[in-house]
């Protein structure tokens, strides 16, 4: 098939348009350089944990005694897995978004049949005051019936995702802070979450959300290079 030079721009606008419409990351933690391990005491924070992608820090608070370990994660070596969960205690990932707007959050979490069911995402602007953002998650066992976590295969149920582009107090801020905060103490299977349940985090992403107007651009480019290109067959 051959193409006349005016299709080449055309073409060429729609692929930086493509590039632009997609999501950008501030900063992922798929623990595989990191590999969070050790005993905690209760009401010690567990810290310093680094982002692969871009920069940002990982920690958490339990109010009782914790192991942090690294087992598999969804369809990879490692994830961040910790013991003795009770109602308050959270996973906490912190990045500036200084230069950024259209906050979203990617991760995937499991827990085990004694584990933590119940979660609810939480955010933060000064690391103190926090908000509830919606009315919370339910966590799905790392056991059958549902398929087991692995370092081979990804499993989409146990992904979550959230659009906080709504929330502008978190753009263009020198820091922000996501809580997963554990809020019963109901298990993943139904039951009583036990000191030795435990509950895994993979692949936190905080992107940005590209914007509809870069979207429509994106569409738009798209059609037009595709009408273009039929009528120089």
């Amino acid at each position: 098939m051959n193409y006349s030079f005016p299709a080449f721009p055309l073409l060429l606008a729609a692929f930086f348009a493509a590039s632009s419409g997609r999501a950008q990351t501030i900063a992922q933690w798929t623990f595989e350089i990191s590999q969070p391990a050790g005993f905690f005491s209760a009401g010690t924070w567990f810290t310093n944990i680094s982002s692969e992608v871009g920069p940002g820090t990982a920690s958490g608070l339990h109010a009782g005694n914790t192991f942090l370990s690294s087992p598999a994660g969804n369809g990879s070596a490692h994830s961040f897995s910790a013991t003795n969960f009770a109602v308050g205690d959270f996973y906490q990932f912190e990045v500036s978004t200084v230069g950024f707007s259209g906050i979203r959050l990617e991760w995937d979490q499991t827990s085990s049949n004694t584990g933590p069911r119940d979660n609810r995402l939480d955010y933060s602007t000064d690391g103190i005051n926090f908000t509830a953002f919606g009315s919370g998650y339910t966590i799905l066992a790392n056991a059958s019936p549902n398929p087991t976590w692995n370092s081979t295969t990804f499993n989409a149920i146990y992904h979550y995702s959230q659009d906080l582009s709504s929330v502008t107090a978190l753009n263009n801020a020198s820091t922000v802070y996501f809580r997963l905060i554990d809020t019963s103490t109901t298990s993943a299977n139904g039951g009583t979450v036990g000191s030795g349940g435990t509950d895994r985090v993979d692949n936190f992403t905080i992107e940005v959300v590209p914007e509809p107007q870069t979207l429509a651009l994106l569409s738009g480019f798209g059609i037009l290079a595709l009408n273009f290109i039929r009528r120089r067959k």
